[in-house]
């Protein structure tokens, strides 16, 4: 085996890994992808922005790919035409970022796995596949305790008058978004889970204050409560987390486990390490 990437792809960044036939790993970042939603046209620019990373010369003959949006077997063909064509490669297999996500964190073992990014989702994983599967049912329905989820809670909070006057004050001398503003965003241009996740950050530099610190604890805690714990022996297995909220927010997540009752594993960043481990031994 040649050269193969491994992509691990949320709605908001690509993390990209490229290996030799030696096993010595190379890794990049491009805008996230959601398959789901996206145009032919944006996944080819999805795709040319991932080549314009590679050295001349360097041949792909492998890609394993596992994206947001990347439900269904038909969704998946095309995906996978198109990377075939994008990257002339001989082998290419895509999948779910839950099942990366499951196999970046657990490997062969079997667990929960939950990503806590831009969205929300979770699995049990057993025997080398997704045993059983809660829907996420995206950030109007579901996506409980995602960077959606909270963006849109403190939005609401702050022009319903909930959040404390402080930070009120701060949030919009921070963004300076108008009712109008914020309701464009959300209802009629692209991406607004995005967008939404996109007031984490302040979030984060704010943790200190209690309204926020229980708002991250609460929606946590209804992560838990509508998605981990209906899954069988729940409260026996390590719940495994990865994305940038699960990060930016580790301890509050710890502590919205002990109040109802699991264990927390391991939480990471990216599962794309573990991808990397996962499909190098794979492959050798």
């Amino acid at each position: 085996m040649g050269h193969f990437l491994i992509a691990d792809s949320g709605s908001t960044k690509c993390d990209w890994a490229l290996l030799d036939s030696e096993g010595h790993a190379r890794t990049f970042c491009t805008a996230g992808h959601n398959t789901l939603l996206a145009s032919p046209e944006e996944t080819a620019a999805h795709i040319a922005d991932a080549r314009a990373q590679l050295q001349p010369g360097e041949r792909i003959d492998a890609v394993f790919y596992y994206g947001a949006g990347c439900s269904t077997p038909e969704i998946n063909a095309r995906m996978a035409s198109a990377l075939e064509s994008g990257f002339g490669a001989i082998r290419t297999e895509v999948e779910s970022d839950l099942l990366g996500a499951a196999r970046g964190l657990l490997g062969h073992q079997s667990g929960i796995a939950c990503i806590l990014g831009t969205g929300s989702n979770s699995c049990l994983f057993r025997d080398g596949r997704i045993a059983a599967h809660i829907p996420s049912l995206g950030f109007i329905l579901g996506d409980e305790g995602s960077g959606a989820a909270l963006g849109k809670r403190l939005v609401s909070d702050a022009f319903k008058e909930q959040l404390p006057h402080s930070i009120r004050e701060r949030m919009l001398a921070r963004f300076g978004l108008t009712i109008g503003e914020i309701l464009e965003k959300v209802y009629r241009q692209p991406a607004p889970n995005r967008f939404l996740a996109s007031f984490v950050p302040f979030i984060s530099e704010n943790i200190w204050n209690p309204y926020l610190y229980s708002m991250v604890l609460q929606e946590f805690t209804r992560f838990f409560s509508r998605n981990v714990s209906s899954y069988p022996g729940a409260r026996s297995l390590p719940v495994n987390f990865t994305g940038g909220v699960a990060c930016a927010f580790a301890d509050i997540l710890r502590e919205a486990a002990v109040r109802k009752g699991f264990s927390v594993g391991s939480v990471t960043k990216s599962p794309l390490e573990g991808l990397v481990t996962y499909h190098t031994t794979l492959l050798r």
